[in-house]
């Protein structure tokens, strides 16, 4: 695997931790586990990842953040508490899939990579505050389980062509900083009109 294809793939799973941190880090873990994926010597440090402690530890939280992510308001207050968690293991995702060789290159993809997370997250977390401002309820699990399939389908492009799936990542941090422009302008108008009521 080429220094194109490390970055590609560190980025796309660094932008994929930001929605569904425990799920990547547990569907990694059983890929190498299963040896469904071979990785590269450069790779070894991902080796952990495949340690049984730390695929149950993410499986629960895969499945503790599947039905949190379903329900409205509840997903925000579990998107607050991960607004540091989630850009963390995005950064040091991205740092273990780099060559760990040359200390630039650890910290250029552990900078990168804790920023790709935080807008990944940044975008859900603005789009969440956005669904949940619709009265009915179902919004949120269609959005969530959308969230659920991309992740799953660019995890496995990613692994099998990991340049594609930078190129679509690109596009999703791309519609994240769109996102959060748009929550803040939207929040801002509802806002403004229950000031100026009390005030």
């Amino acid at each position: 695997m080429g220094a194109v294809e490390l970055i590609a793939l560190a980025s796309t799973v660094s932008l994929l931790a930001g929605w569904r941190l425990y799920f990547v880090t547990f569907i990694v873990g059983i890929a190498m586990k299963l040896g469904w994926i071979g990785l590269p010597e450069q790779l070894h440090a991902l080796d952990v990842l495949a340690n049984d402690w730390i695929i149950g530890i993410a499986a629960v939280g895969a499945l503790a953040e599947f039905f949190a992510d379903k329900i409205a308001w509840v997903d925000s207050a579990w998107d607050a508490i991960h607004s540091v968690v989630r850009p963390i293991g995005g950064a040091l995702l991205s740092m273990a899939i780099v060559d760990g060789g040359d200390p630039a290159w650890q910290v250029g993809s552990f900078l990168l990579g804790g920023g790709a997370a935080f807008l990944a997250h940044a975008g859900k977390a603005g789009a969440r505050a956005l669904v949940n401002a619709s009265p009915e309820p179902f919004s949120n699990i269609v959005v969530s389980t959308g969230e659920d399939v991309m992740t799953g389908g660019l995890l496995a492009l990613a692994i099998a062509n990991p340049v594609a799936a930078l190129l679509i990542a690109i596009i999703l941090v791309l519609l994240s900083i769109w996102l959060v422009i748009e929550a803040r302008r939207i929040l801002r108008r509802i806002i403004e009109p229950k000031r100026q009521r009390t005030g």
